[in-house]
């Protein structure tokens, strides 16, 4: 047996107090520390496991678009929505759904799977991009207020020239042109002057006739085009 001189035994027989003072909630915290760690793991499989489940039927809703297989498609956005509505995937399955449905002919179905984009994606650009095919949809169907109120949501400014020019459709088409003038001066400030469709914008513009802010003509409002949730982006 080890032999020790006295300040040595002090400082033995301080640990050993401390230690029946202190040691259970030490085990204690190891403990908890330990079940944290085994929880934090368990969570990443679990969180993997359904973005794999959910990547998985995205890609069977992709595959069934393709396919044009609505009952596929159906089954698959569906499971999607109930079980990972907080994966990325979600939101992304309603867009495509409903763009879906949209050309199928079921508007009111493809409203549906862009409210549900709207109301359940953390990302700002897939609730404005969902927001902007709702607003063409509305549009479509002539409710003009509806997809200005739509339009007005809190978005990016990089989709401010878009949302300027289908502002304007939806005044031009309700008969309010001077505001509907106001707005495609809007989209055409906003959008790249190199590109094809701020060309497109300011055919719109022009043809409204009266005062411009850039090449004003004729007279007469154009027919606003068909817009569908597909369109441009």
């Amino acid at each position: 047996m080890a032999a020790y001189d006295l300040q040595e035994q002090d400082q033995i027989d301080d640990l050993k107090a401390w230690w029946q003072r202190w040691g259970g909630t030490i085990s204690t915290g190891v403990l908890i520390a330990a079940v944290l760690i085994a929880g934090v793991q368990a969570w990443r499989w679990y969180a993997g496991s359904k973005a794999q489940e959910a990547a998985s039927l995205y890609m069977a809703l992709s595959e069934a678009g393709r396919k044009n297989d609505t009952q596929r498609a159906r089954d698959a956005v569906t499971q999607i929505e109930d079980k990972f509505a907080g994966t990325g995937y979600a939101p992304r399955a309603a867009l495509l759904y409903a763009k879906m449905l949209y050309d199928a002919g079921d508007r009111a179905g493809a409203k549906l799977q862009l409210q549900w984009t709207i109301d359940h994606a953390d990302e700002d650009e897939l609730k404005a991009i969902a927001r902007y095919r709702l607003a063409q949809a509305q549009v479509d169907e002539r409710q003009y207020d509806q997809a200005l109120a739509t339009l007005d949501a809190k978005h990016a400014p990089s989709f401010d020239g878009l949302y300027a020019d289908l502002r304007g459709d939806a005044l031009s088409a309700a008969n309010r042109i001077a505001e509907a003038r106001a707005a495609y001066e809007t989209a055409v400030a906003k959008l790249d002057a190199k590109s094809q469709y701020v060309q497109y914008v300011r055919v719109k513009l022009d043809a409204l006739g009266g005062p411009a802010g850039d090449g004003a003509g004729g007279s007469k409002a154009p027919a606003v085009p068909p817009a569908t949730p597909g369109g441009p982006k």
